[in-house]
């Protein structure tokens, strides 16, 4: 035989077999997918179907802000405090996060498993003239990239494969780096409230929204996320002040709560 690049002979040509790679498995839930692609156009509708994430938004804003400032010792007065730190939202949306996350200087990546989705974000981004990288994906479908920051906000309860959801998102996780999960605790009073309430009888979501079986306890999560190699730090609930009318960070889980774990350098 001569050097390594000379061709296989031509009797053996004929049983060589191409490496097949076994697809990745997707964590979207296809019926979830259509679900809030069907409301696609009404993302940045303050009274439409999404009108309690807008109310919801500036306490979930402040945790965020007010936990990544501390880790990364960022200054709380400068205009972009986040410069120079790169951003995974997860479950994006039509953009009500990403946004505000590109204004605070991160360099933004935002995904979401519905086409509908990201097409309405992406418009609405250009048309604040923000630079946002938003692709139509799941976390497992963008494997090698690790973020500074990633966030997975009221969207594990709409997943296919709770498992798989958290080894993907964790893996993209930098080391020195943090992930904020946001979603509803599996109580009686979120049944009552996060479930029946809402849909059912304020009428702050579209009826069918949620699976109640679906919500995931705090304890869950925290035995997932240390599973797949991250600490958390913190554990707090976001509570509605019906005399305030909006919603404050709290030390109620019961309902609506939100994680905030680390990956070691």
């Amino acid at each position: 035989m001569g050097g390594g690049n000379e061709p296989f002979p031509a009797d053996f040509q004929g049983l060589i077999v191409p490496v097949m790679q076994t697809p990745v498995q997707s964590t979207a839930s296809p019926e979830e997918v259509a679900k809030f692609s069907a409301l696609a156009d009404t993302w940045w509708d303050p009274a439409g179907a999404f009108r309690p994430l807008h109310k919801f938004n500036p306490a979930r804003l402040a945790f965020i802000r007010h936990r990544l400032l501390a880790h990364f010792g960022r200054d709380p007065e400068a205009e972009r405090p986040f410069e120079g730190l790169t951003l995974l939202d997860i479950g994006c949306g039509g953009g009500l996060i990403a946004e505000p996350m590109a204004r605070l200087g991160f360099c933004v990546t935002a995904i979401d498993a519905s086409e509908e989705n990201i097409g309405t974000a992406r418009v609405h981004a250009a048309r604040m003239g923000l630079n946002i990288d938003y692709r139509a994906a799941m976390p497992e479908d963008i494997p090698g990239t690790a973020y500074d920051v990633v966030l997975a906000l009221e969207v594990i309860e709409h997943v296919a494969d709770v498992d798989a959801f958290w080894r993907a998102t964790a893996s993209r996780v930098k080391p020195g780096g943090a992930l904020i999960a946001a979603t509803l605790n599996r109580t009686m009073k979120s049944l009552a409230l996060g479930k029946i309430g809402a849909e059912y009888v304020l009428r702050w979501v579209p009826a069918g929204t949620h699976d109640w079986r679906k919500f995931v306890r705090p304890s869950e999560m925290v035995r997932s996320l240390r599973a797949n190699g991250l600490q958390v730090g913190t554990l707090s609930g976001i509570s509605y002040n019906v005399f305030l009318d909006r919603w404050e960070v709290t030390d109620d889980l019961a309902v609506n709560y939100m994680a905030y774990a680390t990956k070691h350098s």
